[in-house]
Order: C-alpha cells, then structure tokens, then sequence
C-alpha cells in the first residue's frame, strides 16, 4: 500500500512538474539564464491574487462551493511568485560569487604558467 501511494505521489509531482504552466515558468526562473527574471516574476503575484479574492467573493455571495479550490490554488500560486524572488536573489549572488572565483583561478593559473 505505501508503495503504490509513493508511486502516486512521485507520477503526480512529476505530471504538475512538467505540465503545469506556473512550475515550467519556475523552472525555467531557476535556470542560469532565468535567476535574473525572479525579481520581475514577483510581480505575477498580485494577479493571482487579485482573482483569488474575486474567486473568494462569488463564493460569498453565493457562488459554487468549487471556487474555493481556485482561492487556494490562485494563493499558492501567488506565493510561489513572491518567493521566487528573493530566493532567485540568493541564487543569482551565490552563481555570480562563483564564476568570480573561477575566473580569478584561471587568471592565477595562466600568470604561474
């Protein structure tokens, strides 16, 4: 039985990893080329956001029961938007901090030969 909830739960994040359009986007954010976009990708955020409380007030007045998954799914969209940012901050500062060093090796590698 746990085996086949494991195997679930790994083809699931699997499926969401590589179809989803918000972790594609992510993904690539994640990527050298995409650490700088971060910053700009927080601004997604508010979107989500503003149609999670859109969601949240049809379902007040009355609305289907259902939208209260699109709430939760536009929130977690949104926070993984506003976190992205700093994270892709640290990310880009330690990459950079790295090609710094490896350049100042091969520059003290080519000066001792």
């Amino acid at each position: 039985m746990f085996r086949l909830i494991w195997a679930v739960s790994v083809r699931t994040r699997y499926f969401l990893r590589r179809y989803m359009p918000t972790n594609m986007l992510l993904d690539a954010i994640r990527t050298r080329r995409g650490l700088r976009w971060g910053v700009p990708a927080m601004v997604l955020a508010i979107p989500y956001l503003y149609a999670a409380s859109i969601c949240a007030q049809l379902a007040e007045d009355g609305g289907p029961g259902w939208l209260h998954l699109l709430v939760m799914l536009f929130v977690w969209n949104a926070l993984k938007f506003a976190f992205i940012g700093p994270i892709s901050l640290v990310l880009l500062i330690r990459v950079c901090l790295r090609e710094v060093s490896c350049s100042r090796r091969a520059v003290d590698v080519g000066a001792a030969q």
